[in-house]
C-alpha cells in the first residue's frame, strides 16, 4: 500500500509512505508484496511436563513450535506465526489464558516479536516473506533454535548505503555458509516499535544439531556489524523442539 502525502494545493508533494515489501525480478524490475509473517515467542516456567501442552497445542490448531529450554529444567517457549496480528490478541491470547499453558509462569523478558521482511533483492517475494520462514519453524529436522534480539547502535544509521550493504554482505555471508552445509538456517524479523525495549530485530537461529550456531554467533562477533555498530544482544532463548505444528 502506497500513501501519497500532500501539502495545499499547488505545492510540492512531500512523501510516499510505502509499506509494500519489494524485491527485484533478474531482469532487475522491482517487484512488491503485501504479505508478511509475524512470529512472536512467549517463554515460560513451572512446565512439569510436556503431553497435556502438546496435547492443547494439537487441539487448538496453533501454528508453531514448543521448544523445551535448555537453561530451565521446567521452562518452554512457544513460538506462534500468522500472517496477521490480530491472532495474537484473539485466539493465542484466550488460548493462553486456559489451561494448561495458563498455570505456567510467564517469563516477559523473553518475549520476542517481529514480523518478515525484506531488503530489496528477494526475486521471490512469497518465498522469502512467507513460504521459507514458516517452512523452517516447522522442519522437523531443525531440532535446535537460538533466539534472540538486537538493537544497532547509531553509527550504522550513518553509514553510506554502500557501506551498509558491505558489512551486512560480511554477516550475511557466515549464515548462507553454514545453510549450504545444512548446519544452521536464520529468520530475520524486524521489531522496530514493537519490543518493549526498544529493539530492531529478532533474530532465529535453527538447526539439527545446538553446537553450530553456537559457532555462528560467535563466528558473527567478529564482523564488523557486531563489533562495532550493535547497541546491545540478547538475552538469549535457546532451546529443543518438543513439538512442531503439521507443515500447511
Amino acid at each position: 500500500m502506497k500513501v501519497r502525502v500532500d501539502d495545499r494545493p499547488g505545492e510540492h508533494e512531500r512523501e510516499i509512505a510505502d509499506v509494500l515489501e519489494h524485491g527485484r525480478t533478474a531482469g532487475g524490475e522491482t517487484t512488491s508484496l503485501d504479505r508478511r509473517l509475524y512470529m512472536q515467542l512467549q517463554a515460560f516456567g513451572g512446565a512439569r511436563g510436556i503431553t497435556p501442552l502438546v496435547a492443547a497445542l494439537e487441539s487448538a490448531g496453533i501454528v508453531g513450535a514448543l521448544y523445551e529450554d535448555v537453561n530451565d529444567p521446567t521452562g518452554v517457549a512457544l513460538l506462534t506465526v500468522s500472517e496477521t496480528p490480530d491472532a495474537f490478541v484473539s485466539e493465542l491470547r484466550s488460548f493462553l489464558q486456559s489451561t494448561p499453558f495458563a498455570d505456567l509462569e510467564p517469563k516477559p523478558e523473553l518475549t520476542m516479536l517481529g514480523r518478515t521482511y525484506a531488503i530489496g533483492y528477494e526475486q521471490d517475494l512469497e518465498e522469502t516473506l512467507v513460504e521459507r520462514p514458516r517452512g523452517r519453524v516447522l522442519d522437523a529436522s531443525l531440532e535446535w533454535a537460538i533466539w534472540y534480539p538486537l538493537r544497532r547502535a547509531g553509527s550504522f544509521e550513518q553509514l553510506s548505503r554502500s557501506e551498509q550493504n558491505a558489512i551486512l554482505m560480511e554477516h550475511g555471508g557466515i549464515g548462507m555458509s553454514f545453510g549450504r552445509a545444512g548446519l544452521g538456517y536464520d529468520i530475520r524479523l524486524a521489531c522496530h516499535g514493537l519490543d518493549k525495549h526498544d529493539n530492531d530485530f529478532v533474530v532465529g537461529l535453527l538447526g539439527p544439531e545446538l553446537h553450530p550456531l553456537s559457532i555462528i554467533v560467535q563466528r558473527m562477533r567478529k564482523t564488523k556489524q557486531t563489533s562495532l555498530h550493535l547497541e546491545r544482544l540478547g538475552p538469549f532463548f535457546v532451546g529443543r523442539v518438543a513439538w512442531q505444528s503439521p507443515t500447511p
